[in-house]
């Protein structure tokens, strides 16, 4: 059984092990080392979102008009391809690629209704596509969760004071349907930030960088990572892959108010992930 654990690894294991072991000494090479290292887990964790967004941005640029493929529709066949090839490789584990399926579906869900009430479009055509959605739409919600299940490996999370996930499946669980029901009824919205609030004010996240665990305040860790997606949004929306009330004519900068429907959707992202990843303590300090 423990071999058969281990030879799910990802290659990129063996490799992180081998850096986490190596000493640079102490003073700055330290420092610079362990910033280096976080950059390049990070790169890691970021690896399949990474792709599929240099994807829409180079197509944006580069795709000829006349190719008998529709640019929607490559997209949707290139991030099934780099999908096999990160798992063909060794490069992403099974249960990694088990929930960016879940977050295309959840994703493709919300997708569909959201379109059908004109919060966004996509204005280029495809074949691949189920109603006004494209399938490759599903792969950026799934970049999410790809992110935050590498992350939480790569970074060996722990978490202090975690709240009980019977009641952060119920706050998911009304994020979710306030993302539709808003439509009809009042937005309560700032009703689940204080829910986040109350349920995660005094949850640390501990990370291990180099050969300890640091730590943050885990709202504080969701704001970052949503306003990192919200950058990623931007670029996404230049490059033409779907389009807000009020860019048809040209592409403006998404509202800042997105900020917090990510946050949201993040939060989410991160409570399905904890369907798959432990959730761990710290371990006890060593005497």
């Amino acid at each position: 059984m423990t071999t058969r654990l281990r030879s799910s690894h990802t290659r990129f294991e063996a490799v992180r092990r081998r850096l986490e072991t190596f000493d640079p000494g102490a003073g700055w090479r330290l420092w610079l080392y362990e910033f280096l290292l976080f950059g390049f887990k990070q790169a890691w964790a970021c690896l399949f979102g990474a792709l599929l967004l240099a994807l829409l941005l180079g197509t944006h640029l580069f795709y000829p008009d006349d190719a008998p493929l529709h640019r929607y529709d490559f997209l949707t066949l290139a991030a099934i391809g780099i999908q096999l090839a990160l798992l063909a490789f060794r490069l992403e584990t099974p249960r990694e690629a088990s929930v960016i399926l879940i977050f295309h579906v959840v994703g493709t869900v919300m997708e569909l209704f959201k379109t059908a009430a004109g919060s966004w479009v996509y204005p280029e055509a495809s074949a691949l596509h189920i109603g006004a959605v494209p399938l490759f739409s599903g792969f950026m919600y799934a970049a999410v969760g790809s992110y935050i299940a590498r992350v939480w490996r790569i970074f060996d999370f722990r978490f202090s004071h975690y709240p009980p996930q019977w009641a952060t499946w119920l706050l998911a669980a009304a994020i979710y349907v306030n993302f539709f029901a808003h439509h009809w009824t009042v937005d309560i919205r700032y009703v689940l930030f204080a829910a986040t609030a109350v349920l995660f004010w005094r949850t640390r996240i501990h990370f291990r960088n180099w050969q300890v665990h640091r730590w943050m305040p885990l709202l504080l860790g969701f704001g970052l990572v949503a306003l990192f997606i919200w950058f990623a949004e931007n670029i996404a929306t230049f490059a033409n892959a779907w389009h807000y009330p009020g860019q048809e004519d040209g592409w403006d900068m998404v509202s800042p108010a997105k900020l917090g429907s990510w946050y949201l959707l993040m939060l989410i992202s991160f409570v399905l992930v904890a369907l798959v990843q432990p959730v761990r303590e710290p371990d006890p300090p060593v005497d």
